[in-house]
């Protein structure tokens, strides 16, 4: 051996584990491969079945990635194992060959690229499958290869969640309960289709890698762009079908401020920079199927054009046990409004969207019998969304659009929120339910955001 593996707790128990069928997906440079060919060689030794298959893109691609480097097969194996890469005696097509206490056996090594290869090999059944970057492989292949093994490990970095190997396949595994909460929220909800008994989802990061030092982490993190799919999939991990995040120019150092930082904007001395608009936005999604969200921000604009998402209360109906009805709303919103009020100030106009008459009604009801200092408005959309999104990047660049770091859902959706891959001029329908209701909030005031103004609110 060149080097040593050394182990996270996470990867000891990938090791450990008993399933069917396992799913590592994660990061770049997570150590997933490093770590699930080493257990694929282990599993196939322990199959009582003779005949294996190793998988990837190409031939060349399977070398150098699982076979020939450092902590490869044949540095981790060594005499045990021997690579026949043009085939030998009675098998002609490229194979490992694995010797263990219970005889030989045989691994073929099959790039999914070459149909007519593949396709010659499968016929019969076999003990162990192996698929790297099961994302990218001919589904075909996924579908025959795997009908016919005992155990199946496969590797994928996140990508496109509309590939049909999610829903066929990856989606119908589960994370262990003790890991569940180290998978990202957003694929923990993908991870929707009927479960298939044992199959078993990992999520692996560069925090589980422990070869790889943080200076080493943060050089992998700079070589690759933000604001683009790439850095979506490979540096956060996260499935996205879009090429780019729309608030590219969005930066945790830059636009993330602390509620003390903001209460300097709280004083009374109308000659230092104050707040004087207070605004709020409510956007609103009541369905049980799926991850939709029902999001409330509230907001505030300074003398000086600068806008802060001061808070922030999100629900999801999918997670909660008693559904959120528009009736609930009605409460949930005035106590985010009066807890605000009391924190930062009177916020007299809030926007809704205007596309759910259902809660508008039932705020307007309540107004009537109860009375209420607020007025309920329905949102202002005669903006379009990329002009919306025009005006956001203009105030990010320069500095006058700032959330406050409490604000975590909206935080998330600033760094997930993508452009469609087949539109050119369109945002993906997700990750946007804070991003709709502060643009329903501060939308009326867009005149006062990004310029001094010394002469007060409206």
């Amino acid at each position: 051996m060149t080097d040593k593996l050394i182990l996270s707790p996470k990867y000891k128990a990938f090791l450990k584990c008993n399933a069917p069928v396992e799913f590592l997906e994660g990061t770049t440079a997570a150590g997933k491969t490093t770590v699930g060919i080493f257990k694929f060689i282990l599993k196939c030794a322990q199959s009582s079945k003779k005949i294996h298959i190793l998988s990837g893109l190409d031939l060349g691609t399977i070398e150098k990635n699982m076979i020939n480097k450092d902590l490869g097969i044949l540095d981790d194996f060594g005499s045990l194992v021997e690579y026949n890469a043009k085939g030998k005696g009675q098998y002609s097509l490229p194979h490992l060959i694995l010797h263990t206490s219970k005889g030989n056996k045989i691994i073929y090594v099959l790039g999914y690229d070459n149909k007519a290869r593949w396709k010659k090999a499968l016929g019969g059944q076999y003990g162990c499958l192996y698929i790297d970057e099961i994302n990218i492989a001919d589904m075909e292949y996924v579908r025959e290869a795997s009908m016919r093994c005992d155990y199946l490990l496969a590797t994928l970095n996140p990508d496109d969640p509309n590939l049909p190997v999610y829903k066929e396949y990856i989606n119908c595994s589960r994370p262990l309960k003790e890991w569940q909460e180290e998978t990202p929220a957003e694929i923990l909800n993908m991870l929707n289709e009927e479960p298939k008994p044992g199959w078993v989802h990992w999520f692996f990061s560069f925090e589980h890698n422990y070869s790889l030092t943080g200076k080493k982490i943060e050089q992998i993190k700079r070589n690759v762009p933000t604001g683009t799919k790439l850095y979506k999939n490979k540096i956060l991990g996260l499935r996205g079908r879009a090429t780019g995040l729309v608030f590219s120019n969005f930066e945790r150092k830059r636009h993330i401020k602390t509620k003390e930082w903001a209460r300097q904007f709280l004083t009374k001395d109308i000659k230092k920079e104050h707040f004087i608009v207070y605004t709020a936005g409510l956007d609103t999604a009541y369905s049980q199927k799926s991850p939709d969200t029902i999001a409330m921000i509230f907001g505030g604009i300074t003398n000086k054009g600068k806008y802060f998402r001061l808070d922030e209360k999100v629900y999801n109906n999918a997670d909660l046990q008693v559904p959120i009805a528009p009736s609930d709303t009605v409460k949930n919103f005035i106590d985010f409004l009066d807890r605000n009020r009391k924190e930062w100030g009177f916020a007299r106009n809030v926007f809704i969207d205007n596309a759910d008459q259902a809660t508008i009604t039932e705020l307007n009801k309540y107004r009537r019998q109860n009375g209420c200092i607020y007025t309920f408005n329905n949102s202002w959309k005669e903006t379009t969304i990329i002009d919306r999104i025009n005006l956001q990047l203009g105030w990010l660049a320069k500095d006058c659009y700032f959330i406050l770091e409490h604000c975590k859902h909206s935080i998330e959706e600033m760094e997930l929120y993508s452009w469609q891959e087949d539109k050119d001029n369109m945002p993906e329908d997700g990750h946007d339910h804070t991003i709709n209701a502060d643009q329903y909030a501060w939308l009326p005031y867009k005149n006062k955001i990004g310029s001094d103004i010394n002469n007060g609110a409206d």
